[in-house]
């Protein structure tokens, strides 16, 4: 089946449906340093790197399924929450322009777990309602990566809207697998690791920190709350703010010194394989980029699922 991706970041969930066998004819992404990254992994994507709301429909070409990860910050709880009265939120209704004209067969979107409870459920009952009305019918699912082997607590909302009712009824979400991997299955202590910050002994933040680790096994970072650490080997979600204060990103005690986790060992936390690549960009923009995105083997096992259906 063959895919046109909108709000494509780095491409993870375009990922997900590449390693389920789907092929991604065309992506759009806005941020510049994204679309670096993107390009290197997917260099046979036509990729359009501009705003989604100057992209003309009529000239994209026909794709069975389209895939949005939409900007979730306006229903995020760490966000403002201000919905479709932010102009991010609005950007839904961008999707719906796109598929007036695609007529995909199918439609997949992303985003936070809050966006079912967000405005006591009107939000939801909007982006509902506006699919019912085009005659697709919906599925969806609210899950937490660590169910789906994925040592990240990450909960979003994964919406599937099929043109076929009996598509629809057809389709079941994937099973939760059992946890196998832990936070250090993918982070190697053992290795003195460049593309980090190893913070300096007898700073505040330093003697902050080294109070803070009571387990050499979690993952710990500052917050407005204090320190926060993961739980039961499990990391708590990576967050785009990584790329906008230094101290957001998530700390380790390595078997040298105290240090942030580098880009690539967030994306081993995301699920991406080891030969996907960061472009040359910089640091900040990395943890941002990788922040937005998503945790690809979910992706995949929701896309084999939809695979399923149509054979």
């Amino acid at each position: 089946m063959r895919v046109g991706s909108l709000f494509s970041g780095i491409g993870g969930i375009d990922l997900g449906f590449k390693q389920s066998g789907f092929d991604i004819v065309w992506a759009n992404e806005i941020d510049k340093e994204a679309c670096k990254t993107y390009r290197l992994n997917f260099p046979e994507t036509t990729l359009f790197e501009n705003d989604i709301r100057t992209i003309d429909a009529t000239l994209l070409p026909k794709v069975d399924v389209i895939t949005a990860g939409f900007p979730c910050q306006s229903f995020s709880v760490c966000g403002n929450q201000k919905g479709f009265n932010d102009s991010r939120g609005n950007l839904f209704f961008e999707i719906m322009r796109i598929v007036d004209v695609i007529q995909p067969s199918i439609i997949f979107l992303e985003n936070v777990a809050n966006l079912v409870k967000h405005d006591e459920g009107r939000t939801f009952n909007v982006i509902h309602n506006e699919l019912v009305c085009r005659d697709y019918y919906l599925r969806y699912l609210v899950a937490d990566a660590c169910d789906y082997g994925i040592p990240q607590h990450r909960t979003r909302t994964y919406l599937i809207a099929f043109q076929s009712f009996n598509q629809c009824e057809s389709y079941r979400f994937p099973e939760k697998i059992k946890l196998k991997k832990r936070i250090f299955d993918l982070i190697d202590k053992s290795i003195k690791a460049d593309k980090c910050f190893y913070l300096s002994e007898n700073t505040p933040q330093y003697n902050k920190m080294i109070k803070a680790i009571k387990d050499n096994n979690q993952i710990y970072r500052f917050s407005d709350y204090g320190i926060q650490s993961g739980k039961d080997e499990i990391s708590f979600t990576l967050k785009a703010n990584m790329g906008t204060w230094n101290d957001r990103v998530p700390i380790i005690k390595d078997n040298y010194r105290i240090r942030t986790i580098t880009p690539n060992e967030c994306l081993a936390l995301m699920g991406f394989p080891k030969n996907f690549k960061i472009a040359d960009i910089p640091l900040k923009s990395a943890y941002k980029q990788i922040g937005n995105s998503v945790c690809v083997p979910i992706i995949k096992m929701i896309a084999k699922e939809i695979n399923k259906i149509n054979l």
